[in-house]
């Protein structure tokens, strides 16, 4: 077999394994965007708290990025993504726990925990790119993407469903999709240990020992103003994105919608984050990075100016804005990963993916805890202004890059 063959191969069968797990790990997802928040709200029974489970959830997928960002740079994906997974179900076995004995710590503690399935999702999208040819590197973040839309999709339309399950076993029904979570979650670690087999992280790094044949500086392969950018591009747009989803269920049931209203909203919306990624990975591989992250600072900015008339009783008026709002962080995300990768070698490649989702969670705990004061003290009205005003910030930040670029070239 030639060189080109086994690299194709391995990039092929690392499509199908990391499609595969994506789809469990899209059902343990959507546990806490639908209802996490709802639990928070029945326990401390102040609308301004609501926003801590996805702050706590989303700081412990910070801690988890940046493990296995680590972990993937010194033995390669599979142990790291496995891993992750598999804490992420134990993080939703907790839940339910304290959920069921009203414990706040461990409710809390385990939220932190749960965080590493989240974590592990955004990871698993390097996997795919890691044999990719720089004109693959959007398709196959799309495919790891695209492959999280059944689960993520399906999750939300199963809290009635897994809340009967719940009380079946005498639990609390909103931790019903908690139970899917911890299944899920599982399965996807599984998928993950036994299927990523040879690690393409590993392949990829002897491949291009092999091809190199001499020493190169790492300074040669490092674009420092396309990390930088590629950073802010995935920090803001998560940040703008996780701030009006999660107080979307708060807005809309405290104005009289059904909890199956909710969660198909937030159906669409994470079918949005997802489906698209398809058409996108291969927009930004033949348009470019810049011009899909332009759209993406766009269209979440015209979602901020839909939620400041948004009626939380009226579906379309919800589900209109929160649709574009999983396009914008879908264009952020695919275009800001392709920069990313196109930036670094193999070298330093995945500590910078790491590093940069630690911030990316980051970004989503101050989402998460910025959007439950915003509502809980002014109007969630406000907080569609505020996700306008970070959106189009972007586009002097791309413009800036573009212009230094230039420069450099000519």
């Amino acid at each position: 077999m030639t060189y080109d063959i086994d690299r194709q191969q391995v990039y092929k069968r690392t499509l199908w394994i990391v499609a595969i797990s994506q789809l469990f790990g899209g059902a343990g997802l959507a546990a806490g965007i639908t209802v996490g928040a709802l639990i928070a709200r029945d326990l401390f029974e102040l609308t301004s708290l609501t926003g801590v489970p996805a702050a706590l959830f989303t700081l412990g997928s910070a801690f988890t990025a940046y493990t296995v960002g680590k972990l993937t740079q010194r033995i390669g994906r599979r142990t790291g993504l496995a891993s992750g997974f598999f804490f992420g179900a134990v993080g939703a076995v907790g839940v339910i726990a304290g959920t069921a004995l009203e414990w706040i710590p461990l409710f809390f503690f385990s939220l932190f925990v749960y965080g590493a399935g989240t974590a592990t999702n955004l990871q698993a999208r390097y996997a795919g790119t890691d044999l990719a040819l720089p004109k693959q590197r959007g398709k196959a973040v799309s495919i790891a993407l695209v492959s999280t839309t059944l689960g993520a999709v399906a999750g939300p339309n199963l809290v009635e469903p897994m809340g009967g399950v719940a009380t079946t076993f005498g639990l609390p029904a909103l931790t019903g999709p908690f139970i899917l979570a911890a299944v899920a979650y599982l399965c996807a670690a599984l998928t993950l240990f036994i299927g990523l087999r040879p690690d393409p992280f590993v392949v990829a790094r002897q491949l291009a020992k092999e091809a190199e044949g001499k020493q190169t500086t790492i300074e040669e392969f490092t674009n420092k103003q396309g990390i930088y950018l590629a950073a802010a591009i995935l920090i803001i747009t998560h940040f703008v994105m996780v701030a009006i989803m999660t107080m979307t269920p708060i807005h809309m049931e405290n104005q009289g919608s059904a909890l199956s209203a909710v969660g198909l909203v937030i159906s669409l919306h994470v079918a949005a984050m997802y489906l698209p990624s398809l058409l996108t990975g291969a927009a930004v591989d033949r348009i470019g990075r810049l011009p899909m992250a332009i759209l993406s600072s766009l269209t979440l900015g015209v979602t901020g100016i839909l939620t400041l008339t948004a009626s939380g009783h009226s579906f379309w008026q919800m589900a209109v804005p929160l649709i574009l709002l999983g396009i914008g962080w879908n264009l952020g995300l695919i275009a800001g990963t392709s920069l990313l990768i196109d930036s670094t070698s193999l070298e330093v490649r995945a500590k910078y993916q790491g590093k940069i989702d630690v911030f990316v969670a980051i970004s989503g705990t101050l989402g998460s805890l910025t959007s439950g004061l915003i509502v809980g003290y002014t109007s969630y009205a406000q907080l569609g202004v505020v996700g306008m005003s970070l959106a189009l910030l972007l586009l002097p930040l791309v413009g800036i890059y573009h212009f230094r670029k230039r420069k450099v070239v000519i």
